[in-house]
Formats: structure tokens, sequence, C-alpha cells
């Protein structure tokens, strides 16, 4: 039996981008132990990113316990047993960022510790705490009133001006949060959130009313060494209304960090660490520039989220090939290299998207061929999808309820702007999946039915008796022209009736082949699904030297057919 004792990480809650950061801890020689807080819902324990299911293993599984020094005899009897050396300790999602702080903190370890003002210990992940405190530091905050009881958040109300953002004090990746246009609405779902269970297991404990900031919100993602901050990434979000929900996920674009925005959301986000005693480890700081300035909306004291799909996107971008997960290892085990980091990253290599994707149907899932497509987009370079055969897909109308993310990236900003488009016509024409009232021989009566597809110019609709104008009225998605970062507003998918029923991949091709409704005389829309699915995809998605890629010849020579 060896005497030499494994190096050991616990991870306290390894979920979404946690278990990220866990397995690339793992592949540099550490065993995982995963920690498992009081309350925290099971289903989530296996929420586990496609990118990690195969390789991320744990080598012991330890469930907190009633008090803190049981939580750490467990841990000691444990790391015993498997003959383990624990040399960190830190949170692998929002719900484990106070277990992991007070445990880090008794055993030792890298720590941010407990959150201590004038004699107070204060909970640094309260989101009511958060805003208190930047105030009375003298900074930018969010008028507010929060309470588990409405009588005291009655005032706050009836006073401040409409609409109200309306959130649980402890929630994570949108959950519970809505904007509320009256008080009536507001207070029904202040009494809704309190009889909740929030996603990540547990009661809600207090709601907190805000102000609506108005101004797009940027992330900024941090890591930490003994109080020193490194900016790993800059992002704005892409949120647009949709589904009856005013805060939809449709991704997050890479800013530049020396960009004018960047300059005036990097030093207000390092200033609230400080004030939020955050010295070490990753951070997630989301903030909306108003006209006043910086406000924060939220730091998050663990990764970025989003099961780290972007995490290539942004090894892509950054010069030196590294990102929040890299950082956070070296953080905790390699100072050294750490300290080898820039402060923030250079100019950004090339141009991509981390894209959300949105579901406007819902429904048991019998195919999933929107899936395929996307994954020959010439820009795609990574796509995950927790969404499979048999699963339930409701509307997407947060960030939890999003099927999937597409990471887009290319040398070639025209490349990434036409798969952007031609994505969301897939998911408009709710092409992304087949769901289970269009098997069967519902299929073969659609395909009977193809000579009574309709075509027009403006839209497309299918004669359909399963499709009542009551249905269709009941399902229809007010899909409004909303500006994409960088891009403006050319009105390429107006409003429309929501199609029910599922559109075939092969349907797709002959309406295409048929009509094109987007490449007539001077229009400058996505490509179609056939040509798409002709584009091969540029080695390694760059250019070759000897001429232009597919993507361009096509456009060219269609140039030429025009001229003829």
């Amino acid at each position: 039996m060896s005497t030499t004792k494994q190096k050991a990480v616990i991870v306290v809650t390894p979920y979404s981008t946690g278990c990220c950061v866990a397995l690339e801890m793992q592949r540099r020689g550490y065993v995982i132990v995963a920690m498992w807080i009081k309350g925290f819902a099971e289903e989530m324990k296996t929420h586990v990113p496609l990118s990690c299911a195969k390789e991320l293993k744990y080598v012991r599984e330890i469930e907190e316990q009633d008090t803190l020094q049981l939580t750490l005899e467990e841990i000691e009897r444990q790391a015993a047993d498997a003959n383990l050396d624990i040399v960190a300790c830190l949170a692998g999602g929002e719900a484990g960022v106070d277990v992991a702080d007070v445990v880090s903190e008794a055993m030792g370890l890298l720590t941010n510790g407990t959150l201590c003002v004038d004699g107070e210990i204060l909970n640094r992940r309260d989101k009511k705490v958060q805003q208190e405190l930047l105030r009375a530091a003298g900074m930018r905050s969010v008028r507010q009133a929060g309470s588990d009881k409405f009588e005291d958040v009655e005032a706050f109300l009836k006073t401040e001006s409409y609409p109200i953002v309306l959130k649980p004090t402890e929630s994570a990746g949108s959950d519970g949060v809505k904007l509320c246009p009256t008080f009536d609405e507001a207070k029904d779902h202040f009494h809704q959130l309190m009889s909740s269970q929030l996603v990540n297991g547990g009661d809600c404990g207090m709601v907190l009313c805000q102000e609506f900031l108005r101004g797009k919100e940027y992330v900024v993602d941090h890591v930490s060494l003994n109080g020193v901050h490194k900016t790993m990434m800059v992002w704005v979000y892409d949120k647009r209304e949709r589904n009856g929900s005013a805060f939809v996920y449709f991704g997050c674009v890479p800013v530049e960090a020396d960009s004018e925005e960047a300059k005036l959301i990097i030093p207000y986000v390092r200033k609230t660490l400080d004030v939020l005693g955050v010295k070490n480890g990753p951070s997630h700081g989301e903030v909306i520039i108003t006209e006043s300035g910086p406000c924060l909306v939220e730091m998050n004291c663990r990764a970025n989220g989003g099961d780290g799909a972007w995490q290539p996107l942004a090894r892509g971008l950054t010069p030196g090939s590294y990102s929040q997960v890299e950082g956070t290892a070296d953080a905790y085990l390699d100072p050294e290299k750490f300290a080898s980091y820039p402060d923030k990253p250079g100019p950004l290599i090339g141009q991509g998207v981390e894209v959300c994707l949105v579901s406007y149907g819902k429904g048991i899932v019998t195919r999933t061929p929107g899936f395929d497509v996307l994954k020959k987009l010439p820009s795609c370079i990574h796509f995950e999808s927790g969404v499979k055969v048999g699963s339930n897909v409701d509307l997407t109308i947060d960030l939890i309820t999003c099927v999937g993310s597409v990471i887009v990236y290319h040398e070639n900003p025209a490349i990434v702007k036409d798969d952007l488009h031609f994505i969301r016509y897939l998911e408009n024409m709710n092409g992304l999946f087949v769901f289970k009232e269009d098997a069967g021989a519902e299929i073969e009566e659609v395909e009977k039915k193809a000579d009574e597809i309709i075509i027009t110019t403006n839209k497309v609709a299918i004669a359909d008796a399963t499709v009542s104008s009551q249905a269709a009225k009941e399902t229809t998605v007010v899909r409004q022209a909303k500006e994409v970062e960088g891009e403006p507003d050319d009105n390429r998918f107006p409003d429309a009736p929501f199609l029910q029923k599922t559109i075939s991949l092969r349907h797709t091709v002959d309406l295409d082949t048929m009509h094109n409704r987007f490449h007539g005389d001077g229009a400058d829309g996505p490509p179609t699904m056939l040509r798409t699915l002709s584009i091969q995809k540029t080695q390694g998605h760059r250019f070759p030297d000897n001429g232009p890629s597919m993507l361009r010849t096509l456009s060219l020579q269609k140039q030429q057919d025009n001229k003829k």
C-alpha cells in the first residue's frame, strides 16, 4: 500500500462550469472530492456538461453535516480513508459559495473567508447585501427593498417607477427573475417566489425588489489571487423579450478589454470585488452602464456559468489561449503561472459569439434534426445541448430553459454574421426539434400535403387541419426586431404566425429551392439551408492561403449570375 498521499481538491457543489474547472484540475494530476451542501437538488448533482461527463471522476463524495465542526471531521475521515492531501477548496457553483468560504477558511487553505463588516458576518452572495455595501462605499448602486414579508417592500413598490425587477436574494441563471410592469404583478410574483423552491434546491428566503436599470448589460469575468484581480474576459449580453419573458438570453458577445465600455466597467467591478472581500478565485460580475455610470446587477463569486460552453471561444479569442477555467486552476494550484497572466486580455483574435439556443416550441422531443445542421456551419467550433430524444422541452424564458449553445468563431466576421442569421432563422421556423405530436402518422400527413404549402414573399404557412386558428393564436410568439450587438435591425425576420408544426429539413430545402425568400434582388439575408449544407468548413476555421473561402466563392458566383 502506497504511503504517498494523493493531492486532492474539494469542489463544493460541482455543476455547470464548476465541473469544467474540476476537470482542468483533474487533468493536472489532482483528484477531485465533491462536497454536496444540505438541501442541494438531487437533479443538480447530475448537471455535468457533456464536455466533462465522460472524463470527470470524483474520488470521494461528501455530504455537508449539521455543523461546520462535524463537516470538517467528515472531511478528515474521508481524506484519511482515501489517503488524500487536501490542497484546495472552492465553490463549483453559486449554491456552494457560502460553504466553500467557511470550509476553506477553517482548513487554512486559499480562501475568501467570511465577510465581516462592523463586527457583523454578512453573506457576500446576497444580492441585497451587495448593493448595500456598494452604497456605503459611495458607489453607484440599485434602489431596492427586500424582505420575506410583503408589507416591508410594499411602500417601495408603490413609490418606485415601473417596471420593477423582482428576484430571489440568492439565485443563479436568472432563476425567479421577473420584470413586473405593475404593482399587482409585482405583488403576485413576490408571493409566488416566497412559496417556490429555487432551481438549486432550498426555499426562497427573501425577495429583492429593485429599480429597472436601463442600458446594456455587461459581464466582467475575473480570477483573483491574494487581492490581485486579473480580467479574463469582458462580454455584453444579448438579452431579448421572448416567450412572455423580458430576460431571454440569446448569447454573449465578447468585448475588447481596451474599449471605452471596458475602461468604465473593469475598474468599477474590481472595486466591487474589494468591497465584497473577494480576494481569491473566479468571479462573474454583471454590470449595466446607466446614464449615471456603471451599476452592479450582481456579483457572482464563482466562475461564469453556461456549462462552460464559452471556454473554447475565450481560448480562441485570447492571445495566449487561456480562459477563466485555466486561470482559476492556476490561481489555486500554480501561483507562478497565474502571475504570468496579463492584467487583462490583449486585442482579441478573430471574431466569435456564444449563442444560446432559444426554443419557440415545446413538447417531447422525437428527433433533433436542427442540431446536425448547426454542427455543419462553417464557424461552429463547439456545440452542446442536454436535449436528446425523449427530453421534455419547454419555451425558453431564461438561461435555465435555454436548449443548448453554439460557439461560433472565425477570422472572417462576414462568415460569423451569416451563421448567426442562419441560427436565428432555424429557431424562428421551429426547426431545431421534432416533437412527439409531429411524429409518426402526422409526418406522413404533412408529406401528403406538401402541395398545400403556401409560399409567399413574406411568410410561410402550412395548411393543416390540425393547426386551428385558435391554436396558432395561442402559440404565436411576438418576435420583436431587436438589434444584435454590432448588427443593425434589418427586419430579416418579420413577425409571422408561429408554426405549431415543425417543418422537416427536407421540406425546408425544397422551399429554399422553389423560392429563395432571403436572396432576392438586393437581399443580403442568411444563407439557405441548402447552401449551408454544401459549405465545407475551412481547415481549422481559418482561410487557406491560396484563395477565398467557399462561402465567399458562392457569393461571388451569385453576384455574377445576377449580372447576367
